[in-house]
């Protein structure tokens, strides 16, 4: 006993220090976020009264539910594409690739990791952009008269670009956990006489989720809050929930709106995370 209780003092000394650090730099910012969304906008200044006014006006405007919406729509748009997307390539990396090539897929995959998220999205406006890549060659082998205009600053762009720049982080853990599939369940259904499809939903479905819930939350939590990529693929035309926060925080200087709007933003994303969590390990129930 007294050797246990030596090595939990000793574990807990290991994990003391970094489990400090993460919650000085995650804890503090967002337990500030929140103080501040219950506090009232003054001239250029933040009045210390208590007040709810922040959240009901964040649940009655109707300028931010549309803003919300969209942001919500955007972002499982975005998550299945995506996830769609990425789940074949994952498969044939980890089923058709011979296994001395399998890094090299890696290494192709993460390519696009050695460049700036910020400059992937200024490419996307130069190819599709009135003079871009696609008007451009449309123009050339005369298939259209003039350049399109509609190709740009609307959702479809940003649904394009935000799929392209998050398909890495989804292939990866689909990858990771197609490996860790046991090949012998699947040669064990094909020998009991199960075709290739109810093998596939069957036993490497089932077995593979864990990496496709991974990848959904990894796609779908940052998405629902870029701000990037609808400033310059949308033109400022189209925002989301993360320009309206920039909008209030910076441009209008009210910080307790602002921080409202982000605490909501964040319940809203856990809320819907945990119902795709507890509807996955449904089905998984349903499945076994």
């Amino acid at each position: 006993m007294a050797k246990f209780d030596a090595e939990a003092r000793a574990g807990l000394s290991l994990i003391a220090p970094p489990f400090l650090y993460a919650a000085l730099i995650l804890a503090a910012p967002i337990l500030t976020i929140l103080a501040y969304s219950f506090l009232t906008d003054g001239y250029l200044e933040i009045i210390g009264d208590f007040t709810w006014a922040n959240y009901a006006q964040v649940f009655t405007d109707p300028i931010v539910r549309t803003v919300m919406l969209r942001s919500l729509m955007v972002a499982a748009i975005v998550t299945l594409a995506t996830v769609l997307t990425a789940f074949p390539i994952a498969y044939y990396v980890s089923f058709m690739v011979r296994p001395e090539r399998k890094a090299m897929w890696l290494f192709l995959i993460t390519i696009p990791f050695w460049t700036s998220y910020l400059i992937r999205v200024f490419l996307w406006k130069v190819i599709l952009g009135y003079n871009g890549v696609v008007n451009s060659s449309l123009t050339g082998l005369g298939i259209i008269d003039e350049p399109l205009t509609f190709i740009l600053y609307n959702v479809n762009a940003i649904v394009m670009t935000l799929a392209h720049a998050y398909a890495p982080f989804a292939i990866l853990p689909i990858f990771v956990a197609l490996e860790k599939i046991d090949r012998s369940l699947l040669e064990a259904g094909r020998d009991l006489g199960e075709s290739r499809a109810m093998t596939f939903w069957r036993v490497t479905l089932p077995l593979a989720m864990p990496g496709v819930i991974a990848a959904t939350l990894i796609v779908f939590i940052p998405t629902i809050g870029d701000y990037v990529t609808p400033e310059v693929i949308g033109g400022g035309k189209i925002p989301m929930i993360a320009n309206l926060i920039q909008v209030q925080m910076l441009a209008l200087d009210n910080r307790p709106l602002g921080s409202a709007l982000a605490v909501t933003a964040m319940v809203i994303v856990a809320l819907v995370s945990l119902l795709f969590l507890f509807l996955n390990r449904r089905f998984l129930k349903v499945r076994q």
